[in-house]
């Protein structure tokens, strides 16, 4: 198996780990422009399909990506299959007649592809809408770790509630509408901020302005989250992103996000957490104050989060995802 990635944008705040059992192959990705015609060309794509001549092709199905026609012609040429990996394919904000062009062109790229993986139900919904069979669409939640194998027990509330985020400290994540949230709340909980990132000397002011209880220690990983996780009664993400999200429920927690591309709506359902509009700061605040004026309704959330990662949503059930589609080319 390899792997061939550029490195991502400064702003991303991505940092790229070491892989233990695959050959990772460092790409140059060239960005073109930017906003809504931003573009990408990975320069030296051919090159490593060359040397690996690898059976089987996943990647990304993002049409900004421009050397991806190549790579999937590439393959063709040779007899062998590519499937396209990405979020779906939401609908666009451009003007009426822009969006039938668009959405033709899309269902033009994607119809390259011998089959399709979307991270979520929202997205391979969206796939099928443009016209690719849903038989060759295959679902694979984005996870970062196993079904949980260790004990977790909470108490029903903790003496004063605790809140908790995990996470890059950037804008996107909005973590200062956390701190201001949790301000207006009257039973003043105990927040703790877990991660490092360009915007924690702003929050910090922030937090000695308005709630100098809030409590940043600093990026943390794996086993480090633990205790973290075990003092907390709820998880809470206002802004996009999250793969925390996982690894909050694994430990029993109940959790409120923010809305985005898709990822979350099978992992956050009515019975374990909520979805809140991503521009909506009073909706913030008023589900908050909802979730902490509860305490018996957010232990059995916490139990609900526990119930889907170890049987639904996992790294196990991600991988049989990715077997399955792979299988499917078989035949």
């Amino acid at each position: 198996m390899s792997l061939f990635a550029g490195m991502a944008m400064d702003e991303e705040s991505v940092k790229a780990g070491k892989l233990q059992i695959a050959n990772y192959k460092l790409g140059e990705n060239v960005h073109l422009f930017g906003g809504a015609f931003y573009l990408c060309y990975q320069k030296g794509l051919i090159n490593w399909l060359t040397d690996w001549n690898p059976d089987v092709l996943i990647m990304e199905a993002n049409p900004r990506y421009i050397a991806t026609p190549s790579a999937v012609k590439w393959m063709h040429a040779r007899g062998r299959k590519v499937i396209g990996w990405g979020l779906g394919a939401p609908p666009s904000n451009s003007p009426h007649f822009l969006q039938k062009w668009g959405k033709r062109q899309r269902g033009v790229f994607l119809s390259q592809f011998d089959a399709l993986i979307s991270y979520s139900q929202r997205g391979a919904d969206e796939y099928a809408a443009l016209g690719f069979p849903r038989e060759k669409i295959f679902v694979a939640h984005n996870s970062v770790a196993p079904a949980p194998t260790f004990q977790v027990s909470r108490p029903k509330f903790h003496e004063k509630p605790s809140i908790i985020f995990v996470g890059r400290l950037q804008a996107r994540k909005r973590v200062n509408w956390l701190i201001r949230a949790c301000a207006e709340m009257g039973s003043k909980p105990r927040l703790v901020i877990v991660g490092d990132g360009p915007e924690r000397e702003k929050l910090e002011l922030l937090a000695n302005e308005i709630y100098p209880a809030t409590e940043f220690v600093g990026a943390k990983h794996g086993a480090e989250l633990t205790p973290y996780f075990a003092e907390a009664d709820l998880f809470v993400l206002p802004g996009t992103g999250g793969l925390a999200v996982q690894e909050a429920m694994a430990h029993g927690l109940p959790v409120i996000v923010a809305k985005g591309d898709g990822t979350q709506d099978d992992l956050v359902r009515a019975g374990n957490g909520w979805q809140i509009p991503p521009e909506d700061y009073g909706a913030l605040v008023q589900v908050t104050r909802e979730a902490l004026s509860d305490a018996s309704r957010v232990g059995r959330m916490g139990e609900e989060s526990l119930r889907i990662v170890t049987e639904e949503i996992n790294i196990e059930k991600m991988v049989a995802s990715f077997v399955r589609a792979l299988n499917s080319l078989r035949y």
